[in-house]
């Protein structure tokens, strides 16, 4: 045989072998939005090979979330819903993937919200003095603070344990360390590939024991999600400098988030209209007359106007938890608005389920839709 037949038939043999060649994982996890990162750092540090399957979205709502993270929130100033088992885990879960990719992203900053009226002022002297508040009111103030510029006559409450992740920096950073363990790849995720077996399940070259579905409203498209209650909401966010000098965040209708000098992200709106359409001249108006009842001052300059549709749900819970028919199928979506704060909770329910045997908050788990 000839030396160029030789080399053609080892070249064909390698093809061959290439196109068997099979990745193995413990996990597949779909997309790599807020709850796809911390589920994917939760399972590294157990140990746990994870592959990642993403298309990288500029426009998903993860990059233009907001990112706070807030104890006291609404209208009526009410600690957010499970409060005192989120809290303790948000910090030091943000703090550990900080030092794991060598990024700053989480910024622990004061959150100021203005009283509205005298007796909301009179009940806060006594809420915050109770065990119930005491951990996350940092201070009470009778008086206003910002010199007439903010609209808050009756002083306000400034909140601790508070503050905001940078996500759209998390999101990069977390994709370009190179973590252990951790496997990217950029590309649209085809349900028609997944095939179930006893083992777990094979995608296209890769083999896995569990697929998690972290895709935002995506999931509600899949055959084995398509029965939960999905109800997304658009929220707009503006960019804009304003003349005052604040390291807190200022809440209270709209938010004001410092980002550097003079210079906020304000928002956010809830649409349920026209959820798809991207930013509208409505959305500003709304943040821009809002704010107006917040500051007494304009704002100088307009500098970005993004738009994101956030996976939220009927009863504003997370959706977390195993398929009822197949164990190799799991999910954490529908975090909401609220996705800074739940994330880190949502991830450790559901690998409490599936590694350690332990059941879901029945308030989280799916099962509640059965």
């Amino acid at each position: 045989m000839c030396l160029w037949k030789l080399f053609k038939q080892c070249g064909q043999i390698y093809k061959l072998t290439a196109l068997f060649r099979v990745m193995e994982v413990d996990f597949l996890l779909i997309g790599q939005g807020i709850a796809g990162t911390a589920l994917a750092f939760e399972l590294s540090q157990r140990g746990k090979s994870v592959l990642i399957i993403d298309d990288q979205k500029h426009h998903s709502s993860s990059r233009v979330a907001a990112g706070l993270y807030n104890p006291i929130t609404g209208r009526k100033m009410v600690k957010t819903w499970y409060c005192d088992a989120l809290f303790p885990l948000i910090e030091p879960f943000y703090e550990g993937l900080e030092e794991a990719t060598s990024a700053k992203f989480l910024f622990k900053k004061r959150i100021y919200r203005p009283f509205l009226s005298i007796e909301e002022q009179n009940e806060w002297m006594g809420k915050s003095a109770t065990d119930l508040f005491a951990d996350y009111v940092l201070e009470i103030f009778t008086t206003p603070q910002y010199d007439q510029k903010v609209n808050d006559p009756y002083g306000g409450i400034l909140l601790n344990h508070s503050g905001y992740l940078a996500v759209a920096q998390m999101l990069d950073a977390f994709r370009e360390a190179q973590l252990p363990y951790i496997s990217h790849r950029r590309e649209q995720f085809d349900e028609s590939k997944l095939i179930l077996t006893d083992e777990g399940l094979t995608y296209a070259d890769v083999q896995a024991r569990f697929i998690v579905y972290c895709n935002g409203l995506a999931a509600s498209e899949s055959k084995y999600f398509n029965f939960l209650p999905f109800h997304p909401v658009k929220g707009e966010i503006l960019t804009t400098q304003i003349a005052l000098d604040s390291e807190q965040i200022i809440n209270r209708g709209v938010f004001m988030v410092p980002t550097k000098a003079r210079t906020y992200r304000v928002g956010s709106t809830y649409s349920f209209k026209d959820i798809y359409g991207g930013i509208s001249a409505q959305g500003k108006d709304e943040i821009l007359e809002k704010l107006a009842t917040l500051i007494h001052i304009s704002p100088k300059e307009i500098l970005a106007h993004v738009a994101g549709v956030r996976p939220a749900t009927k009863d504003r819970r997370p959706f977390v938890g195993v398929h009822p028919s197949f164990t190799q199928v799991a999910i954490v979506n529908g975090l909401g608005a609220k996705g800074v704060s739940l994330a880190p909770y949502c991830v450790k329910q559901l690998l409490g389920q599936i590694l350690d045997g332990h059941k879901i908050d029945p308030q989280l788990n799916i099962t509640r839709y059965l």
